[in-house]
C-alpha cells in the first residue's frame, strides 16, 4: 500500500515536472535583457550585421532596432519612447537631444563619418553620358532626351533636372546638409522648387533608383548599396563634416547594457562591419 502511494506521488511529481518543462519550451526562450536602439536609417544595413555580433557576445540579450530619420527618432524620445541608445546622422539632432536632457552627455561619442553625394538613375541618359574612365561617350541616334551627368551643383539648376530628391531638411540630416551646401552655393532658391521631399535618406535613394526623379542627394554609403540602379555624379562639399554621434539615453531602461552596447560599437568587430559598408572613422 505504502509503495503504491509512494509510486503515485512520484508519478504525479514527474508529470508535473514534465508539464512545466513543456510549458517553458512552448513559451520560447527567455532573454535576460532587451535593448532598444534608435538609429539613423542610413545605418540600417550595417547595424543589422553588428547587432548579432553584440548578442553573441552577450548571451541572453536581444537588441531591438528602431530605424528612421534622426529628427523623427528625436521626436519619439521627446514623447517618452522607452529607448536605451540613440545614434544620430548629425550633431545637430544629438545637440537637441542633449539640450533636452534626453541623452547622457558625458557618454556621447562621435562614432562614424560619411560624405554627401549626388546620384542619378543608372538607366538615365545622364548616367550614360560618361564612361567608366570619366571620358565622354558618343550617344547613339534616338537616345532618350535628358540631362547629361552633372558634375557640379550649378549644373543641377539647369533645365534638365526637373525633379530632385532631397531629404526633408526639418527632420532628415542628409536634407539639412544638402540645404546648407546649396545655400552656400547660392542655389537653394533655384533648386528648392524642384525638390521632391523624402522622409528618410533611403527614400531619396529609392526615388532615384526607380527613376522617379532626375537626381538625388544621398550619402555615399547609401549610393553604394545600389550600384546597378544609381550612379554617383559627384561628391558634395559640406561646410561641416558628416558625423554620427552616439549616446546612451538618459532614461534608458537598461543603462548598464546601453553603455556596453555603445562601447561595443567602437570595438574592432563592429568597426570592421562599418568599414565594409563604406563608413569612415571621424
Amino acid at each position: 500500500m505504502h509503495r503504491r502511494l509512494l509510486g503515485w506521488h512520484l508519478g504525479h511529481h514527474l508529470r508535473a515536472l514534465l508539464l512545466a518543462t513543456w510549458a517553458a519550451c512552448a513559451a520560447g526562450p527567455t532573454h535576460a535583457a532587451e535593448l532598444s536602439v534608435s538609429a539613423a536609417s542610413s545605418l540600417t544595413n550595417a547595424l543589422r550585421e553588428v547587432v548579432p555580433l553584440f548578442e553573441a557576445a552577450h548571451p541572453g540579450t536581444r537588441v531591438n532596432l528602431n530605424l528612421g530619420a534622426s529628427g523623427a527618432l528625436l521626436g519619439q524620445m521627446t514623447r517618452g519612447a522607452p529607448l536605451d541608445v540613440f545614434v544620430s546622422a548629425d550633431g545637430h539632432t544629438m545637440d537637441q537631444a542633449q539640450a533636452q536632457g534626453l541623452v547622457r552627455a558625458a557618454q556621447r561619442r562621435e562614432l562614424l563619418a560619411n560624405t554627401l553625394v549626388v546620384v542619378v538613375p543608372a538607366a538615365s541618359r545622364a548616367s550614360r553620358a560618361t564612361g567608366a574612365s570619366g571620358s565622354a561617350v558618343v550617344e547613339p541616334p534616338g537616345s532618350p532626351p535628358g540631362p547629361r551627368m552633372p558634375r557640379t551643383l550649378a549644373e543641377l539648376a539647369g533645365s534638365g533636372y526637373a525633379r530632385i530628391a532631397i531629404g526633408l531638411p526639418g527632420s532628415v540630416p542628409a536634407g539639412r546638409y544638402t540645404r546648407a551646401a546649396l545655400e552656400a552655393a547660392q542655389l537653394w532658391d533655384a533648386i528648392q522648387p524642384r525638390m521632391i521631399g523624402a522622409h528618410t535618406v533611403r527614400q531619396a535613394l529609392d526615388y532615384v533608383a526607380r527613376g522617379e526623379v532626375d537626381a538625388g542627394f544621398v550619402y555615399a554609403t547609401d549610393a553604394a548599396l545600389m550600384p546597378d540602379k544609381v550612379r554617383v555624379a559627384f561628391t558634395v562639399p559640406t561646410a561641416k563634416p558628416i558625423l554620427y554621434p552616439v549616446a546612451p539615453v538618459a532614461a534608458a531602461p537598461n543603462p548598464a547594457l546601453a553603455a556596453r552596447f555603445v562601447e561595443f560599437l567602437f570595438m574592432p568587430p563592429a568597426q570592421a562591419v562599418f568599414a565594409r559598408h563604406g563608413f569612415a572613422r571621424p
